[in-house]
């Protein structure tokens, strides 16, 4: 994934950023990705009618997509659901096929069996080329996702999956979300890594070690990210704090960033690619 010009000055101008395992120019990188999902999230919900697509669900997740997604290879194959808006733009998928394929009514492939027969497929060929599958808040306990699990660790596939864990203020019911997908990666070897869905630089930290695993021949991983849906601005105030405790941050170049991307929008809705009836 390139960055902008915009992007890139910002970073060049930012400066050594210490011991930090993740360069300034990464930093920057994710937290412009999260903007402009978020621009892109609230413009479809303006372009389509409420209800017809989960437009809300990408809302707050920005931070667990951009940390999972924003360097894998053009060759590794993303997994999401059939409408998921973020993490096929993260993978670069272009806006204008983005949004055409939104307001396509053509069946949608098996995305959890794509996943796994591209990550059989890259296993026999051992071409270090991975696939991540994506789970929504419904798909990730379902049986579908324990047996997919059950065949990743098996076979030993080099496969991320990311699912969601929506908190709740009961810890008992917190665990009866999760607990049938972590004990299916537990039974089959495969390491479960919890991490805050909310804190970008974790979960690229986490994505990072997880994606090489996977590469190397290791095996697959499941990335568990919590999230509270009541707290959907909690990304961008954890990175905006992190920024600029490290002198990277300010909400001018924000802004360039933000408007930068709304007029790509702008540019996409225009070309007619997003006013189709669905």
């Amino acid at each position: 994934m390139t960055t902008s010009t915009n992007e890139q000055s910002a970073a060049a101008t930012a400066g050594n950023n210490g011991f930090s395992l993740i360069s300034s120019e990464k930093l920057l990188q994710l937290y412009a990705m999260m903007v402009k999902c978020r621009k892109l999230a609230e413009r479809t919900h303006a372009l389509f009618p409420q209800g017809k697509l989960d437009i809300n669900a990408a809302i707050g997740q920005e931070a667990a997509a951009v940390g999972v997604a924003i360097d894998l290879l053009p060759e590794d194959t993303v997994a999401a659901a059939p409408r998921d808006l973020i993490v096929n733009f993260i993978h670069g998928e272009p806006l204008n096929m983005l949004f055409a394929r939104l307001c396509s009514r053509a069946a949608q492939p098996d995305q959890l069996k794509l996943a796994l027969s591209a990550a059989q497929a890259n296993k026999t060929a051992k071409n270090g080329r991975i696939a991540v599958a994506f789970s929504s808040d419904d798909s990730a306990s379902s049986g579908l996702w324990r047996e997919a699990l059950s065949q990743a660790g098996a076979l030993q596939l080099p496969i991320l999956f990311v699912s969601p864990t929506q908190l709740s203020p009961q810890p008992q019911h917190r665990k009866q979300q999760t607990g049938g997908e972590k004990i299916a990666a537990r039974v089959c070897g495969i390491p479960c890594i919890p991490v805050d869905g909310h804190d970008v630089v974790a979960v690229y930290r986490v994505a990072t070690e997880a994606i090489a695993h996977a590469r190397k021949g290791n095996g697959a991983t499941l990335i568990e990210c919590s999230f509270d849906r009541s707290t959907a601005h909690d990304p961008f105030l954890k990175m905006e704090a992190y920024l600029t405790r490290k002198g990277l941050f300010s909400a001018e170049w924000k802004r360039k960033v933000a408007a930068g991307f709304t007029r790509e929008l702008d540019a996409a809705v225009e070309a007619g690619t997003a006013v189709l009836n669905y």
